[in-house]
């Protein structure tokens, strides 16, 4: 049987004066029986290139087609400063700033006709969307936090990235090219994402930008952490990389140890380092999040 044919869909929102961009993928009805995946994108690329990505030979590189198909609706947002959102303000988009466009981007997506939402986020994206999960957990019905970093502790990434601290607090928005966008596949691991993946990605983001803001690397370099376990009572997982130089495992496991939602899983991703939907074993990515976002509630709960 043929798989059923994916529909995209562009969305243009306002965020006060600020225009935000999003986009929306279903097979089917826009109404996915399995519910709606709102995607949050990280530091140094838009929410297309991350989510909805083309590699010839490969048709399932795109994570918004295949939890499309499976029966979602999928939904990115380019955060302000990224991709086809606004980049008009004189403003680094901190992740208290991305926070807000996730608050944007869900009421809009809730006025649909969906909701409560499963929220992905991916490195900074997990930090947004962990602060949206805390101011709005009605909201989230379920949350994915990937390649995130909680107070920076055993982060080796970090360490390096604080060294040009300084020149990112002298500006708002720092530029990207072929080589940055390789070293995110380079620096922890090298060898966990086939070339053509690796080739096809940059190429992808740099066709929307070639240059980011520089907000989400100061907090992450000098203001962790920016979010509170405690406060984020939905159900929620963690997912982390086995070589991530982002996200280090004992700073991980003390966050998840204070999630007060007994519902919550933690999962170490072997032969996986930073960008998880991009790298050989993102099957295993794939796979962890769609059974987590298909968990039955339980029945008894104490």
């Amino acid at each position: 049987m043929a798989e059923p044919a994916v529909t995209g869909k562009e969305h243009w929102i306002n965020k006060g004066d600020v225009r935000l961009f999003l986009y929306e993928k279903y097979a089917g009805s826009p109404k996915g029986p399995k519910g709606t995946i709102l995607f949050v994108h990280g530091s140094s690329m838009a929410g297309q290139p991350t989510f909805d990505l083309k590699v010839p030979g490969r048709d399932d590189a795109s994570v918004m087609d295949v939890f499309a198909r499976a029966g979602f609706s999928t939904w990115s947002v380019d955060m302000e400063g990224y991709g086809r959102s606004d980049k008009k303000r004189d403003i680094n988009c901190d992740i208290a700033t991305g926070a807000d466009d996730v608050t944007a981007a869900s009421a809009y997506i809730m006025k649909q006709g969906h909701g409560p939402l499963m929220v992905y986020g991916i490195s900074s994206g997990a930090l947004r969307a962990a602060m949206f999960a805390e101011r709005h957990p009605e909201r989230v019905k379920r949350l994915a936090l990937d390649a995130m970093v909680w107070t920076g502790e055993g982060s080796p990434t970090l360490v390096e990235r604080t060294k040009k601290l300084p020149q990112f607090l002298k500006m708002n928005r720092r530029p990207i090219d072929l080589a940055f966008m390789r070293s995110v596949f380079e620096r922890d691991h090298p060898g966990c994402a086939d070339d053509a993946v690796v080739q096809a990605f940059a190429e992808q983001v740099l066709a929307q930008d070639d240059s980011v803001p520089t907000g989400t690397y100061v907090d992450m370099c000098m203001r962790l952490p920016v979010v509170d376990p405690e406060k984020i009572t939905v159900p929620t997982i963690v997912m982390r990389g086995q070589w991530d130089g982002i996200a280090g495992f004992e700073d991980l496991a003390k966050f998840f140890a204070k999630l007060p939602n007994p519902d919550k899983q933690f999962a170490v991703m072997p032969g996986i380092s930073h960008a998880s939907f991009q790298q050989k074993n993102y099957k295993l990515v794939y796979h962890i999040l769609m059974s987590f976002f298909t968990q039955p509630e339980p029945v008894y709960r104490g």
